[in-house]
């Protein structure tokens, strides 16, 4: 699947992320790491034609260079994307110059990867190389999402950890379609946070994290609303509102309208019972006359006729 979110506008995205980010860790996942500085940009220079751009580049308070990537399957193979990762970083931000430069490579699993199922360290015999792993499926989803609604119903403010929670729930699950529907339920849960700050950084740190998963059409739904003002927001939903209640006046009068169809016509059909009862009764009268006229008794016509009594045909008579 191809990255819904063009790099420019990812890099817009990351940007605003990126201001929230400071002094944020990753904890939450279950890493004990300093907490997150700077969010650098994250093309890298290759010697190839095609562009390696990896997940996120964090600086952390200890000075710290963290590369992180998010994986929805294991392979060993990928130990040498990582190596690429570390070694274009390292020439990307000049790290070969400085001493005792520390860069980490955290590789964060998605609930489909299995705590035990993979490998951590590399040994070319020349070259050693430990990545560490982070299993989201160790999290417990509906708890997290669960809690989350009865906060944010509540009105409670989500602790900085929470909202690391938060940012990589959806791919706590373990198929795509799981994290699709997640994506969606975050984005509503978002929106009813009263706090411009913290709804900008979940919902541009559900872009960020969930990049190489997300719908494009729902990744354009959350750009739109962390770019509209508070005024706007409030704007487009009085206009989702207004929009929703046309909609329900609509067919509330196609309602009526069929209603009222439907009462004419009966009306119509009760008229003509009426009108041809009328005109089969004035058949009996005009047979009944005629009868009479020929000298037929009374008591023949009855038998003959259904529909009029006697004192009717006396009354013709």
């Amino acid at each position: 699947m191809k990255n819904p979110v063009a790099y420019q506008n990812k890099d817009i995205i990351s940007k605003v992320f990126g201001e929230s980010m400071r002094n944020k860790s990753f904890r939450a996942y279950g890493m004990d790491i300093p907490e997150i500085v700077e969010i650098l940009p994250t093309n890298l220079p290759a010697v190839e034609a095609n562009e390696m751009r990896l997940d996120n580049l964090f600086r952390l308070k200890d000075g710290t260079i963290v590369i992180v990537d998010y994986e929805s399957t294991y392979s060993y193979a990928d130990k040498i994307k990582y190596l690429n990762y570390v070694a274009r970083t390292t020439k990307r931000y000049g790290l070969s110059e400085k001493q005792n430069q520390p860069v980490r490579m955290i590789v964060i699993y998605t609930g489909s990867i299995r705590r035990g199922t993979t490998r951590t360290d590399v040994d070319m015999g020349c070259l050693q190389f430990t990545v560490e792993e982070v299993f989201l499926s160790d999290l417990d989803a509906q708890e997290i999402e669960t809690r989350f609604q009865r906060k944010i119903h509540s009105g409670e403010i989500l602790s900085d950890e929470e909202q690391m929670q938060f940012i990589i729930l959806p791919l706590v699950h373990k198929t795509k379609e799981e994290m699709q529907d997640c994506i969606v339920r975050c984005f509503e849960m978002a929106k009813k946070i009263d706090s411009p700050e913290i709804q900008r950084f979940l919902l541009s740190g559900l872009i960020v994290f969930t990049d190489k998963v997300i719908r494009r059409e729902n990744s354009e739904r959350i750009k739109r609303w962390i770019e509209m003002t508070k005024v706007g927001r409030l704007f487009e939903e009085e206009k989702q509102k207004a929009v929703q209640e046309a909609i329900k006046k609509e067919k509330a009068d196609k309602k009526k309208a069929l209603q009222r169809a439907s009462a004419d016509k009966e009306r119509a059909l009760q008229k003509a019972a009426a009108e041809r009862k009328q005109e089969l009764l004035d058949e009996k009268i005009s047979i009944a006359r005629k009868f009479l006229m020929d000298g037929i008794p009374v008591d023949s016509i009855l038998k003959c006729i259904d529909g009029l009594d006697r004192a009717e045909i006396e009354a013709l008579k």
